[in-house]
């Protein structure tokens, strides 16, 4: 097979699982999701690289609903990272333009932690190591002024929608939604300290996606908003009227499963 459609295969199976994982948390289908998603497969190599692709966000619903995870998933789950492993070094936050291996390596330390949760594994057994740093927001960088609703505080200017401008916050929040699956309960690291620490540039980092048409960035971001919210945090922008916004929008399964893992951090979902 070609790499373009190797991509190709990647991508549908990708979004295969997101449906899968986007039915489960509603409670619809049956168990053992991960592991049904490989059995079923054509392409039994693109369903394991689907599950990398995915990652964390395929545990959403034994996290945040009531689906059972079964030993069948662990297999399939540990067979993906047998086939595509971590990389062997943990590397440091990279300079821009070269972020992609450092992105992969967190959302790769997401599924093996929560991984070794559902399954009770021994601390330290983890498929992949946590990485070291997380996205850097300066004070300087942030934007300053209080938490108005429309993620602006006084003085500050509306999120830039001309593409004419890319400031420190804005590449960001972009960087933050790539992390966008370490964005569930159960995890807990720098990156979650860092998104801790500037609520308002997520805000406006949401803001100024959906100003731009960017759906899937901006849902992406507002699940570090819904996670903030859901821990008490105040946050300078209301995610339920933006998930609801985005959720009209549409934009394919895993805008969906981005929205509907928000809106359950919001616990305004049921199964």
């Amino acid at each position: 097979m070609s790499p373009d459609r190797s991509q190709t295969a990647y991508a549908a199976s990708a979004a295969d699982l997101a449906v899968r994982a986007l039915d489960a948390l509603r409670g619809i289908g049956g168990t053992a999701m991960v592991a049904e998603h490989v059995e079923r497969a054509d392409d039994p190599k693109a369903a394991l690289a689907a599950i990398r692709v995915v990652g964390a966000d395929a545990f959403a619903p034994y996290l945040l609903a009531d689906a059972v995870f079964h030993p069948q998933d662990a297999a399939a789950v540990t067979q993906s990272f047998a086939l595509f492993p971590p990389p062997v070094t943990t590397p440091d936050p990279p300079p821009a333009g070269a972020a992609e291996p450092w992105l992969v390596a967190w959302r790769d330390w997401a599924m093996a932690t929560l991984l070794a949760r559902l399954t009770d594994a021994e601390p330290g057994a983890a498929l992949a190591p946590r990485p070291t740093g997380a996205p850097v927001l300066t004070d300087a960088d942030q934007p300053q002024g209080g938490g108005d609703t429309d993620g602006r505080g006084p003085g500050t200017r509306a999120p830039d929608d001309s593409g004419r401008t890319d400031t420190d916050w804005q590449r960001w929040s972009v960087r933050m939604g790539q992390l966008s699956p370490l964005a569930l309960p159960g995890l807990e690291g720098p990156v979650h300290t860092a998104a801790r620490a500037a609520p308002l540039a997520l805000a406006r980092g949401a803001t100024r996606a959906v100003l731009r048409r960017d759906f899937p960035t901006a849902a992406r971001i507002t699940r570090w908003l819904a996670l903030l919210a859901a821990e008490g945090a105040r946050i300078p922008l209301d995610p339920v009227p933006l998930l609801e916004h985005l959720r009209l929008h549409g934009g394919g399964p895993r805008l969906a499963l981005d929205v509907a893992i928000a809106r359950r951090l919001l616990a305004l979902e049921t199964a």
